[in-house]
């Protein structure tokens, strides 16, 4: 089966829609759609304007009350939209019945987050990886009004595989799983092999939300130039350097950065990668800490690395674009409780990042800001390993 190829020749607008409800606020929704806006700009996109709507639970049948669809579809109609892409995940249904009323194309957060990563992907693994969760996500949603899968079309949402006449397709793509299961266990264990074969090097990988500067900061330690951009998702392949501070050599691994609501089908189909992560002897955490809402971010990443058995390795928490960290002083009469938007950089140090019992640094990886304050901090962690794994190597020391 051909690869889609994307013929759009003018770049594509888009609505984003968000449903406050009593699990999500509406500044917690606002945040989430932000970073749909980004996800939206990743995937090459234009997003226009942003949409919300209080909801106890989702409409079964639309996912939105038939009131705020009439409004959205006053806006699209006027204003020419492409493409209206939902923070949350919709069910085969509510995507079916929202094509049917807008007559666009409808994208949910899964969708566009999986196009992202096919665009993304470079290596012949990383596609395989990518093309898998894609045709996971396709098959319970074969009842979408496309033309046959050899017709394919490009567009946002689309790179990839595209849908056919349905009894057909869910044979067709049943079996491309299949080989595609296939093919990915052929590569995990040549993965497994070639970790295997690095020996009994101490490894390091750096691990966190998706845009807080892991590749940067590999750059400036490791003297490689990996691909490193202000865009979501730059790195899906891992890359692994050997780096060595002082006399004391190690491997340092940049892996594909989380991000909320990590599609499962992507979680699955990147086993190999993660495995680099899972089988690491220290972990890297960085912190974009600049942005406004950092403790999320960590707190995400860290429950995702529970999920996939790698939370109790070593860590070191690397503070990263303190350069970019912005805080309003409070004003002296106010004798509220300071928050983080008040806080200087120092005084957030001191709050419940100085907590934590692993070792916290602050940098900036962009301006090489305690570079050499972070190497001394990673040489002793490391080192720490190593004398344990090669107690008679004094040499080294």
């Amino acid at each position: 089966m051909g690869k889609m190829i994307d013929t759009r020749a003018e770049v594509e607008t888009a609505v984003l829609i968000g449903v406050i409800s009593r699990d999500q606020d509406e500044a917690e929704v606002n945040e989430y759609l932000d970073e749909l806006a980004f996800l939206t700009k990743t995937a090459g996109a234009v997003p226009v304007r942003k949409f919300t709507q209080r909801l106890d639970s989702p409409h079964p049948a639309t996912f939105l009350g038939s009131g705020k669809i009439e409004s959205i579809k006053a806006f699209v109609i006027d204003e020419e939209i492409d493409l209206l892409i939902f923070d949350d995940d919709l069910s085969p249904t509510q995507l079916r019945n929202l094509e049917r009323s807008f007559k666009i194309r409808v994208l949910d957060r899964t969708n566009l987050i999986l196009d992202i990563f096919a665009r993304r992907a470079k290596t012949s693994h990383a596609k395989t990886q990518v093309e898998l969760a894609q045709y996971q996500y396709l098959l319970p949603r074969l009842t979408r009004m496309w033309t046959h899968l050899e017709r394919q079309r490009g567009g946002i949402g689309l790179r990839g595989p595209g849908e056919t006449e349905i009894e057909t397709d869910r044979r067709i793509i049943r079996d491309k799983i299949s080989r595609l299961k296939t093919q990915l266990e052929k590569i995990d264990r040549q993965k497994a092999t070639q970790r295997k074969n690095r020996g009994k090097m101490i490894r390091v990988s750096l691990v966190g939300y998706t845009n807080v500067g892991k590749s940067t900061l590999m750059n400036s330690i490791s003297k490689s130039e990996v691909f490193a951009e202000n865009k979501l998702f730059a790195t899906l392949d891992t890359t692994v350097r050997k780096v060595v501070i002082e006399n004391l050599p190690f491997l340092l691994a940049d892996t594909v950065g989380f991000i909320r609501k990590l599609p499962h089908d992507l979680v699955e189909s990147f086993k190999s990668t993660l495995d680099e992560v899972r089988e690491s002897d220290i972990l890297l955490h960085v912190v974009d800490i600049s942005h406004s809402n950092f403790e999320e971010q960590v707190s995400i990443v860290n429950q995702t690395l529970k999920e996939i058995g790698a939370f109790d390795q070593p860590m070191i928490m690397v503070f990263n674009k303190i350069d970019a960290y912005r805080y309003t002083p409070k004003d002296e009469d106010d004798l509220s409780p300071p928050t983080k938007e008040n806080m200087s950089l120092e005084d957030l140090k001191k709050s419940w990042i100085a907590g934590h019992d692993v070792p916290a640094i602050f940098i900036s990886a962009k301006e090489k800001e305690n570079i050499d304050e972070f190497r001394t901090v990673l040489y002793h962690e490391v080192k720490k390993l190593h004398v344990r794994r090669y107690p008679y190597n004094d040499f080294l020391y």
